[in-house]
């Protein structure tokens, strides 16, 4: 059976979503991988971008609220940023939970270029861990 794995962070909208894409290339047919937010805060164009130039395709993705997750029982729960994990709404759930914070590149200070820098910097830091991640979990 494969497992389920949520990807869970503010807004749903950059973090998660580089983690989504990331998540299922590596995983593959092996896991089933969805991502939500807190809030939902729609799809981060810089985050469509920044994983284009990486060759993952995520502008079919779309910004989901937990809630419309309540009814699936996941394996695991990653939480991509400190104010999800703290702010997570309660849901019965037998997931492990499991967390890294990563820093939020919608937030990054600067000109367009030092703002794009900071996308492929969090897209390299998140591509590593959903690397590890799959490898030390499904492989």
């Amino acid at each position: 059976m494969k497992k389920k794995i949520l990807v869970l962070c503010t807004g749903n909208s950059c973090r998660s979503q580089i983690a989504e894409g990331y998540l299922r290339y590596f995983a593959g047919d092996r896991a089933e991988i969805y991502s939500a937010g807190i809030e939902t805060h729609g799809l981060n164009p810089k985050a469509v971008a920044v994983m284009k130039e990486d060759g993952i395709d995520i502008s079919g993705h779309t910004s989901n609220h937990i809630d419309e997750y309540r009814h699936l029982d996941f394996d695991v729960v990653i939480t991509v940023c400190d104010h999800a994990r703290e702010n997570c709404p309660h849901f019965p759930t037998k997931a492990e939970i499991v967390h890294y914070n990563f820093p939020d590149p919608a937030k990054a200070p600067g000109s367009e270029a030092e703002i794009g820098l900071a996308f492929k910097k969090v897209r390299g830091e998140i591509k590593k861990y959903c690397e590890n991640f799959i490898k030390e979990n499904l492989l």
